[in-house]
């Protein structure tokens, strides 16, 4: 994993900030900007701990109650979801829906990551009720060089 991402981040170059999933060992074997964190993982102050002040911290939240908890740690963003029904995970959370990312909204002022079933037919109502950037999977890896340039195009 860590070769891979040595690759991607010189595919990438530094204009793509790469964040690692779960994996704080990771995230710092492989020089990468940041860490990302579910509820499942290590928490916030935990993973803070590990990365230092320096790298960004994402946490994920599936219910107002998470979100207040991590808005109140030192995570740099939180993300919210699943917003829609989604692939990716074998057993996803409850749909949150886009009231649910626009309740979040209203609970913290950090960044805002709806996550979840996002696609580019979606993304617009998403990022609308209050999210300030898209995590998406499934929609970029059918085409992910089209499917990325038109996620641009719709939310540059």
């Amino acid at each position: 994993m860590v070769e891979d991402v040595l690759e991607l981040k010189h595919r990438a170059g530094r204009a793509v900030r790469l964040i690692m999933n779960d994996r704080a060992d990771l995230c710092l074997a492989a020089g990468c900007d940041g860490l990302h964190v579910g509820q499942e993982d290590l928490s916030p102050p935990g993973a803070r701990h590990v990365i230092g002040q320096n790298l960004w911290l994402g946490v994920s939240t599936h219910n107002p109650e998470q979100l207040k908890e991590a808005d109140a740690t030192s995570a740099d963003y939180i993300a919210i979801g699943p917003v829609f029904v989604t692939s990716s995970k074998e057993r996803p959370d409850p749909v949150v829906g886009v009231e649910g990312v626009r309740r979040a909204r209203q609970l913290t002022r950090k960044p805002l990551v709806a996550i979840g079933g996002i696609t580019r037919a979606n993304a617009p109502e998403v990022m609308a009720a209050g999210a300030d950037a898209v995590a998406v999977i499934s929609d970029l890896v059918r085409d992910p060089r089209k499917s990325a340039e038109e996620f641009f195009r719709i939310l540059g």
